[in-house]
């Protein structure tokens, strides 16, 4: 049996300012600090054997604060553009209520709540599903079938496309699941990879 625990990143600078971020390397609010070591008080009680991480600063800082908390600094990082937001085009630092001004509000509605239509020059979740899940099958899952605790801290639409594999949600409803800033997530997982128990941390 092994524990995966996904978090995504504290609140960012364009979290608050309302603001499509994608791929745009912002760093964390004071807000989002505080909810980095508040995840890792909940975490306390975790020994992880590696942890993984987007390239970008705001998930970054999220998993170097955890580990800090927790005094497990000296653990393997790997940080890997696959598991990067998705890359939101055109969209990317337009506030989006000028977004909806801009292209309409059902169209935008559309761009980030369908499952396969990306925003000009952007991803879909659909896009963004088949560049995280082969990197979670090829690289994050051999560690897990080998009984390791992992954490992985990244971002709401490529947790998403994990959550959707972990638990066999269909593609119509996982456009609809929220996935809260700073607030751990933790699979229990058998030796098939199978979820026994999956809980959020509060």
């Amino acid at each position: 049996m092994s524990k995966l625990v996904i978090i995504r990143h504290g609140q960012s600078e364009w979290n608050k300012a309302n603001i499509f971020t994608g791929w745009v390397d912002v760093d964390l609010t004071e807000d989002g600090v505080a909810e980095a070591k508040r995840a890792g008080e909940l975490l306390k009680e975790f020994k992880f054997d590696k942890a993984y991480s987007s390239t970008l600063k705001r998930a970054n800082r999220t998993l170097d604060i955890i580990l800090e908390t927790i005094g497990q600094t000296n653990i393997p990082v790997t940080r890997s553009e696959k598991l990067n937001e998705r890359m939101y085009g055109d969209l990317q630092g337009k506030n989006k209520d000028q977004a909806r001004e801009e292209f309409g509000e059902d169209q935008v509605h559309i761009w980030r709540r369908s499952f396969d239509v990306p925003p000009p020059g952007g991803e879909s979740l659909k896009d963004t599903l088949e560049r995280v899940t082969p990197y979670f099958e090829n690289v994050i899952e051999p560690e897990l079938r080998n009984g390791k605790d992992i954490i992985i801290a990244a971002h709401g639409n490529s947790l998403r496309s994990l959550i959707m594999k972990l638990e066999n949600i269909a593609p119509e409803n996982i456009v609809s699941v929220e996935i809260p800033t700073g607030v751990p997530k933790v699979y229990e997982l058998d030796s098939d990879l199978n979820v026994i128990t999956s809980q959020f941390l509060t």
